[in-house]
């Protein structure tokens, strides 16, 4: 696919904001960074690469003040001198601030209310007018910020009506309306779509112009590539490179980001067992949200066979994933059509059926749908399999350490031990536990939705050698994505989901006709 970001401009000249320079970090033994060195300028936009686990969020969290002077070890510079921040108020007081990946606003409250949440103005007057806010004040100085940096938003709309590109833009509107000068983006386009994203860049692109210095978090290379002016790359806690993007390329990239060459990310397709038995078989299946509803689904026909990946592409809204959870038995009221799982009729009233059918969903939301984020990897690993380690109704804590162990070893899970909680994992990490737990059920249809979103470029490729391996153990897998060369690399067959309905690719399957048939311009029909 083209890269939505305009190629970086390398601003040699410009002064520098902040730097760091040897920064150590330790938790309770552990080293998280041992001698990082990293600086940004005005006007420069400095892309922070790794894997997860590499350092960037311990990183981040030292520049934005999480973790206070004294907490760490090494120099933090801020315009020259020395940094004190001692929590994150001084370092927003300071012009730095951080946008990350699940925004925290307040879908009831308006564009302008988020921007001022926190600071609200009051109207002027005495007691009790003094404590009302004055709601017109921050509805004129919203739309002066957004209209200054070419933010096409609404102040009055309410955030919950507004899109994850849109709420993206909202937050940025926040920290721009509070003057900051260095902004730290999370992994800003890992839910946006193509046009969002295209709307993110050209606004971090007018922000470089205006002398912004933008910390750009991401697993997404080319977007790194195309819009950065300097990369720095963390591995293992450790600074192992900085560079000008132009001096970079995008296979050298990964090579720093993880130790070694990769080669090609896709394992090669082996001949799959396309005359594998049909484990999953939906017939003009239409789907509603509720009862009483209008279809949101509509005459979904398809097969999975055993041994065997079928990849669904679609753009946001499309029904992917409604489509996804309605077959776990999470979601909608099913107006009509049939689906059978493994040859037999399959409508579960909710997901336990399913799991219980060999049916598994790994969700698209980790934190909020796969994992119980205080409890240890290995209670997260046996969350939906907990029945087969119970003896006398306990749980058999020797057999479910080894069971999660083996799983662990196979998935290559990056943790201190079973029992550390999966809320300080990396993102990769995590994921990797949500796929031990639905591999500890033993299912026979596997359904992902968005499996690598937000992990880097090490695991994507043992996420993909997964599942190559369990396509020839005869798995029968259906697969999500928005990422195009992830369904392109995998699948066996290509279907695309446009507005409720379904389309197959046929032969055709290059990134144009994908897209041309998510934009609803070919016929769907039935596989």
């Amino acid at each position: 696919m083209r890269a939505v970001f305009a190629t970086g401009r390398a601003n040699s000249n410009a002064r520098e904001i902040l730097s760091l320079k040897n920064v150590k970090k330790r938790f309770s033994g552990v080293v998280a960074l041992q001698g990082v060195d990293f600086s940004l300028q005005a006007g420069e936009i400095h892309a922070l690469c790794g894997e997860n686990g590499a350092g960037k969020t311990t990183l981040i969290k030292i520049l934005s003040g999480v973790y206070p002077h004294g907490d760490f070890e090494g120099e933090y510079l801020l315009d020259g001198k020395s940094a004190h921040f001692s929590g994150v108020q001084d370092s927003l007081a300071s012009g730095l601030s951080v946008i990350y990946q699940e925004l925290p606003l307040v879908g009831q409250l308006s564009v302008a209310a988020n921007m001022f949440l926190g600071h609200e103005p009051r109207k002027s007057g005495p007691w009790p007018v003094s404590l009302l806010l004055d709601e017109s004040r921050m509805q004129r100085e919203a739309k002066q910020v957004l209209s200054r940096f070419g933010i096409a938003l609404d102040p009055s709309r309410l955030v919950q009506t507004l899109g994850a590109g849109q709420k993206q833009l909202v937050e940025i509107a926040r920290a721009l309306r509070n003057e900051t000068r260095v902004l730290i983006l999370d992994e800003p386009t890992a839910a946006l779509t193509e046009r969002e994203s295209e709307a993110l860049g050209a606004l971090l692109r007018e922000l470089r112009q205006k002398g912004q210095g933008i910390v750009y978090i991401s697993h997404r290379l080319e977007e790194v590539m195309a819009l950065s002016d300097r990369i720095t790359v963390l591995r293992d806690g450790k600074t192992v490179y900085c560079d000008r993007t132009k001096h970079t390329t995008q296979e050298s990239l990964v090579k720093h980001m993880v130790g070694r060459d990769v080669g090609d990310l896709f394992p090669a397709k082996k001949p799959t067992h396309a005359s594998g038995e049909t484990v999953l078989q939906t017939s003009r299946l239409t789907v509603a949200h509720r009862v009483g509803g209008a279809p949101r689904l509509s005459d979904i026909s398809f097969s999975v066979r055993a041994g065997e990946i079928v990849g669904i592409y679609g753009l946001l809204g499309a029904g992917r994933s409604e489509l996804l959870l309605h077959l776990f038995g999470a979601w909608g009221h099913r107006l009509s059509g049939t689906v059978k799982l493994l040859g037999r009729p399959h409508a579960p009233k909710g997901p336990p059926e399913s799991i219980a059918a060999g049916l598994l969903l790994v969700t698209e939301d980790r934190r909020r749908y796969g994992l119980l984020l205080s409890e240890s990897v290995r209670s997260n690993m046996t969350l939906s399999s907990l029945g087969k380690f119970l003896r006398r109704g306990f749980v058999d804590t020797r057999l479910e350490t080894h069971a999660v162990r083996k799983m662990a070893s196979e998935l290559r899970v990056r943790a201190a031990s079973l029992l550390q909680p999966v809320a300080t994992l990396s993102g990769g990490n995590q994921q990797k536990v949500v796929l031990g737990k639905a591999l500890l059920c033993g299912p026979k249809v596997l359904l992902l939705d968005e499996p690598t979103r937000g992990v880097d470029v090490g695991a994507k490729q043992e996420t993909y050698a997964l599942l190559d391996r369990l396509r020839q153990n005869g798995m029968g897998v259906l697969l999500v994505s928005s990422e195009l060369p992830e369904l392109l690399g995998l699948s066996d067959r290509l279907l695309v989901l446009s507005d409720g309905t379904l389309t197959d690719c046929g032969k055709d399957a290059t990134p144009e006709r994908l897209l041309q048939l998510a934009l609803g311009l070919g016929q769907a029909v039935h596989t």
